[in-house]
């Protein structure tokens, strides 16, 4: 780059900050095509989950014109209770092969035959969800719909854990972002987290886990638990043994983690475990969106759940990214009930009066119904709830998955992401390192790692040496409109870039992979020169 003092104002920014100056950069390069690899929206959807919400939502159109049908100005009423399963069945058998059809039959039947739910019930459920006519009740989430999408997390999120008892509590929330924004106000205003205590970060890290305990409302010391690259990204015991420190409060992490797009491997898991033994009293949250494109998946959720907080997103999976569905999943027994029970009489003076107008005895309000009514700052708290269309389709997806025992959606989701892997080195001679934990989402290109395989650790050396903060994706964004996103920005202290394998062609990425092999190509020769 040629504007240095340009590339230094831009070297502080957020990583999706950043990424609109990489795009106004690319834009320019005067090529065909802008390939923007540092966006994680991915560029594949669940589509018969789809067709079920949108068929189901003629039935429920049904149900509603069932009453004022009197009136010609196109007025309808709510579901009617009684009679509603018959009422489906006819449905049903009036329109046998039409896409979707299958689909809510088969959902009814899974919720009344596997789950032991009533299916009237339901079908009323989805169709008043469907339908927006009633505020969300419970304001939580809708009564069944919490049921059918917490054995969704169990399968998916605790797997075959054999340890893992007890009922799990969810609150339905507008995607991912919102679950960290409604926890970290929950945990400060709850006095489970002050202003000036340590947290540890799991990093490299998605960046408003770096952000948000800066800001003014929080000014939270960060102590960094940092995964090993040379270790196959995996927390090394030494790293995890700060949690040790009773001065952590919390210790916050996405896995598998993002970039590196990695699980955590089962022996971390049980370290983890026994850290806990040893610090009962740590706060655990655990942002889990990429878990269901792993092999083997357990969460931490599943070995530590007293302690654990889980969030997830419907988002990558399904293709749901505009939709904003997500929960925060908390065991029915946990600390942070027990750690708000145990505050002294001042705080819980405090908290008291602040919870008084929704609870007649707040000190009894659990800390997951303490997150509802944060979400509304709680004088809001009767009209907290996500919309309840949207909880009817975070109910489909996670039937969808129930009912598929072979997992045949699973395996094409990681069929197609880790052929783009293959495909981004298609025409290079670079190698990527093979990782069992590997989830594939996303892949980091590091150029300490990549470098080697082809050129001199003197060029390498010389290259880091040279180079700017994010001056390599300024050039590959104006030589080849390639668009990609500094691993820096994620708390990682490699001269890295992530690139999301979600939202491109295979041939796409090809290209990517010729342009970074090409530019390297081009900074080898400068180096040549100047030797």
């Amino acid at each position: 780059m040629d504007n240095k003092v340009d590339l230094e104002k831009l070297a502080s920014l957020s990583p999706f900050e950043l990424k609109n100056f990489l795009i106004e950069a690319a834009s320019s390069h005067g090529g065909q095509y802008l390939l923007n690899a540092g966006r994680g929206n991915p560029n594949f959807l669940a589509t018969e989950p789809r067709h079920g919400y949108y068929q189901f939502g003629l039935f429920a159109m049904s149900e509603a014109e069932r009453s004022f049908s009197y009136m010609p100005e196109g007025v309808g009423g709510f579901p009617e209770r009684e009679g509603i399963e018959a009422r489906f069945d006819i449905f049903v058998s009036e329109r046998k092969g039409t896409p979707g059809i299958k689909f809510i039959e088969s959902c009814v039947s899974y919720v009344r035959d596997q789950l032991g739910l009533s299916a009237a019930d339901f079908i009323y459920e989805m169709s008043e969800a469907l339908l927006g006519c009633m505020y969300p009740t419970p304001d939580r989430m809708l009564k069944l719909s919490e049921k059918i999408v917490a054995e969704y997390i169990r399968k998916e999120m605790v797997n075959d854990f054999s340890d893992f008892h007890g009922a799990i509590d969810l609150f339905a929330v507008e995607g991912g972002t919102a679950a960290i924004t409604y926890l970290f106000t929950t945990l400060k205003e709850n006095g489970l987290i002050k202003q000036g205590d340590s947290i540890a970060l799991g990093l490299p890290i998605f960046t408003p886990y770096i952000e948000i305990p800066k800001l003014s409302d929080y000014q939270l010391v960060q102590v960094g638990v940092n995964a090993d690259s040379a270790q196959q990204w995996q927390y090394p015991d030494r790293e995890l043994d700060k949690l040790l420190d009773p001065k952590i409060k919390a210790f916050f992490l996405v896995n598998p983690s993002n970039p590196p797009s990695v699980r955590m491997s089962e022996e971390s898991l049980q370290y983890l475990k026994k850290i806990v033994d040893k610090r009962p009293d740590l706060i655990i949250l655990t942002d889990d969106v990429y878990g269901t494109f792993a092999d083997d998946f357990t969460s931490i959720f599943a070995i530590c759940p007293q302690n654990t907080i889980l969030v997830y997103s419907f988002s990558k999976y399904f293709g749901a990214t505009g939709w904003r569905l997500g929960v925060i999943a908390t065991h029915e027994k946990n600390i942070f009930d027990d750690s708000i029970a145990k505050l002294p009489d001042e705080a819980k003076e405090k908290l008291h009066e602040r919870y008084a107008s929704i609870a007649p005895e707040p000190e009894k309000l659990k800390f997951i119904d303490r997150l509802v009514a944060e979400s509304r700052t709680v004088a809001l708290n009767h009209t907290a709830g996500l919309a309840t269309p949207a909880q009817a389709q975070m109910v489909f997806f996670s039937l969808f998955s129930l009912m598929d025992e072979n997992q045949s959606y699973k395996k094409a989701m990681k069929r197609v992401i880790r052929r783009r892997k293959v495909a981004l080195y298609k025409q290079t001679p670079l190698m990527p390192h093979d990782n069992k934990y590997d989830v594939d989402y996303y892949h980091v290109l590091d150029m300490e790692v990549l470098g080697p395989q082809i050129f001199e650790p003197e060029f390498i050396k010389w290259l880091l040496s040279v180079l700017e903060p994010n001056e390599f994706l300024f050039k590959l964004a104006e030589k080849a409109g390639v668009v990609l996103l500094p691993e820096s920005g994620f708390g990682d202290s490699h001269p890295s870039a992530r690139i999301s394998l979600a939202n491109l062609t295979e041939t796409q990425y090809t290209k990517i992979g010729e342009a970074l092999y090409d530019l390297m190509k081009e900074y080898h020769s400068q180096y040549k020169v100047q030797k």
